[in-house]
């Protein structure tokens, strides 16, 4: 494992994988966002409540 520091600089890897982390933290939250499924800031959308509160459908 050693070697492994003497090629890369320990303190330039884990900034890298800071910033790669953050990104993708970032990428998911917007992809959730653009959902009206997992929308948090515009709450449910009208359409979604109705179906929650409907009645159960008859068999």
């Amino acid at each position: 494992m050693w070697r492994i520091w003497k090629l890369y600089d320990p303190l330039r890897a884990m900034v890298a994988q800071a910033i790669f982390l953050f990104g993708v933290a970032v990428m998911i939250h917007l992809i959730l966002l653009s959902t009206p499924t997992f929308n948090w800031l515009d709450g449910p959308s009208a359409n979604q409540t109705l179906k929650q509160n409907a009645a159960m459908p008859k068999k």
